[in-house]
């Protein structure tokens, strides 16, 4: 059985104003006033724990559409397009306060009431202002729970035959036509190379073979271009890229204890005061040990292109969880930020600046205004509210034309984004390097 609840406002006042004002300074589309509710969807397998989950959601009366007929206000219902990292920590928290036997899954969303100034027909100009259309369905009526709580079918393996033709490009214009179909994102290169492995192979891909492709040339897996060999102009290159990443560590490895093979690098450091328990009679005390810093920074670009708030914020947090797994348990202290974004055209500017150009971006990523409004507030919110302070950061912006004075212009810049989440952390001497004998190649 399903239940709504409805909570609290979604948006602070301070949001609200922002958003309102956002719409109307960059659509035709205006709107008088904008406002927005949780709602809780509830997959139980009685109604015994619905009380018990109004009270843990904190629910303020059982949700329902609005009965008055406005054609200048619009109910608009944003839902996670998949299980989202709320439902997962939401369901795993009601489960551990004893209704595991009652709750099987409980998801949020949206309700959004927005007036319009006038009537509008056909889809919403300022859609992508109010959701991610990445990780959100938007719709203008309730949705369907017994497809939000699914479990679906599993399917069979399917083998993508891409040798169904004796012609000799077949196998490319194949592998091609199912890249676009199902957005895998593969380039030409990575595409003749599988075509090539394949055929060694004697047996054409499986989608789930071509998918794992996919998320290897993703944002966080670029291991086959860092180590790849690398000619340039016919010279072949004496390192890989990661080769001149880990060159530093090489040629200087002191009062460095671990680099390049755990999920941050730890540090040598000074002798410190450091309170812990007494494993062996759990009493806590004062220690005397040296406290050693751990470091760790990396990027999450594309995500925080396509939808700047979550992508930053998802960045900070992976680099979180990097810093605590470290060796055999460390401590996340203290965090970075970075942005690096093509010229921000902000609109309030009516002159503009005199070396800012508008050349357009790909229609899929976020402006650099975009990135720089919402991305640096992801990042710093999920830092605080998980207790590690956000302290510095950096930020610059670029676009320049690189052709010759006599050449058509030649841009470079950042329309897709630099983010940098980075950090620092402290872990004990005795819990630094993992155990060889339970960490190692196979290990389960």
């Amino acid at each position: 059985m399903y239940e709504v609840l409805r909570g609290g406002s979604c948006y602070t006042p301070f949001e609200e104003s922002k958003l309102l004002t956002r719409i109307n300074e960059k659509h035709c589309t205006k709107i008088r006033q904008i406002s927005g509710h949780w709602l809780f969807y509830i997959n139980l397998s009685s109604d015994g724990a619905v009380d018990k989950i109004k009270s843990l959601v904190q629910a303020v009366d059982p949700a329902s559409a609005s009965s008055v007929r406005n054609p200048s206000r619009l109910d608009i219902y944003i839902t996670p397009r998949n299980i989202s990292p709320w439902s997962s920590r939401a369901t795993n928290i009601a489960h551990d306060c004893g209704l595991k036997n009652e709750l099987y899954r409980l998801e949020r969303g949206r309700c959004l009431a927005i007036e319009l100034e006038k009537p509008c027909s056909g889809d919403l100009p300022f859609r992508d202002e109010i959701y991610d259309r990445m990780t959100e369905v938007l719709t203008y009526s309730p949705p369907d729970l017994g497809q939000m709580f699914n479990d679906g079918i599993r399917k069979p393996l399917e083998v993508v035959d891409i040798f169904n033709s004796e012609e000799a490009s077949a196998p490319l214009a194949t592998l091609k036509a199912y890249n676009q179909q199902m957005g895998l994102g593969l380039d030409q290169t990575n595409m003749e190379y599988l075509v090539a492995e394949y055929k060694n192979l004697g047996r054409p891909p499986t989608d789930v073979e071509l998918f794992m492709w996919a998320q290897v040339n993703s944002e966080h897996c670029r291991h086959h271009v860092f180590n790849a060999a690398w000619t340039i102009d016919g010279l072949p290159m004496e390192n890989t890229l990661f080769d001149m990443i880990k060159k530093t560590h090489k040629v200087t490895p002191d009062f460095t204890l671990s680099a390049y093979s755990d999920n941050a690098a730890v540090l040598s450091g000074e002798t410190g005061n450091y309170w812990a328990p007494d494993y062996s009679s759990g009493v806590w005390a004062l220690h005397k040990e040296e406290v050693q810093p751990l470091i760790k920074v990396e990027t999450h670009n594309h995500p925080t292109a396509i939808s700047p708030f979550p992508g930053a914020s998802t960045g900070s947090g992976g680099e979180i969880r990097d810093e605590g797994s470290v060796g055999r348990g460390s401590q996340p202290k203290a965090s970075l930020v970075g942005f690096f974004v093509s010229d921000l055209l902000i609109p309030s500017e009516k002159s503009g600046r005199p070396w800012e150009k508008e050349i357009g971006k790909p229609s899929h990523y976020a402006s650099s205004l975009d990135i720089m409004t919402e991305g640096p507030i992801g990042s710093a919110r999920f830092n605080n509210e998980f207790g590690r302070p956000n302290l510095a950061g950096t930020f610059r912006t670029l676009l320049t034309n690189t052709a010759q004075p006599d050449q058509p212009p030649e841009w470079r810049g950042y329309h897709k984004p630099i983010m940098i989440a980075g950090g620092i952390g402290t872990v004990r001497p005795q819990h630094a390097i993992k155990e060889s004998t339970r960490v190692f190649n196979g290990a389960q």
